[in-house]
């Protein structure tokens, strides 16, 4: 009797275990370009003000607007604009998801701050190494790949069923940058900015 109440509760605590994990998964993979770009705007503001502007006494307004994520939610752009530090620019986040030692996983998050004329200089670079490099690119898909460093960026690029993917390296984070959301966050960042 006691074996098989000891079994009955294993065989519980297990499918318990199983499901919770697998529901877990399908949450976190069903919002994870809603969650960092939401997460990203509040943490973005903090990160403004800490690392960015110029703060003081006086009330100093500035804006954050988000661009794009990346459909891994692994990546999103911010633009950014403070008219009386005459400051703006754009902003990387990077997500990813960390175990510590005891297993138990968290979120992590950095913001990269390129100031206007960064970001003009990053986001045409990497259009450009496509457009210079597209007949290799393009000659063995996943398999051909271009890899270029920008400031403390590491850029790697290369094509996948008649699209790119651009892979971004920063510290400990490993994004990738799908040609779509890509394209979007240059696009807006150009029409918005100064």
């Amino acid at each position: 009797m006691k074996q098989k109440f000891i079994f009955i509760t294993l065989t519980l605590l297990f499918t318990h275990s199983v499901n919770s994990q697998v529901k877990q998964n399908d949450f976190n993979l069903f919002q994870a370009k809603e969650f960092s770009k939401d997460i990203s705007l509040f943490k973005a503001k903090t990160f403004l003000t800490h690392n960015v502007l110029e703060t003081s006494e006086k009330s100093l307004q500035f804006e954050t607007i988000p661009l794009a994520a990346a459909s891994s939610g692994e990546l999103t752009t911010l633009l950014y604009k403070c008219e009386s530090q005459n400051k703006e620019g754009l902003i990387l986040g990077f997500f990813g998801d960390y175990w510590n030692d005891s297993g138990v996983a968290f979120q992590g998050y950095g913001f990269k701050n390129l100031t206007k004329d960064q970001a003009y200089e990053f986001l045409t670079k990497i259009e450009t190494e496509i457009e210079k490099n597209q007949d290799f690119l393009k000659d063995n898909n996943d398999n051909n790949n271009i890899v270029f460093v920008y400031d403390d960026l590491k850029v790697m690029i290369w094509t996948t069923s008649g699209s790119y993917l651009i892979r971004i390296y920063w510290n400990d984070f490993d994004s990738t940058w799908e040609k779509t959301s890509f394209e979007r966050s240059k696009r807006r960042f150009e029409k918005k900015i100064n």
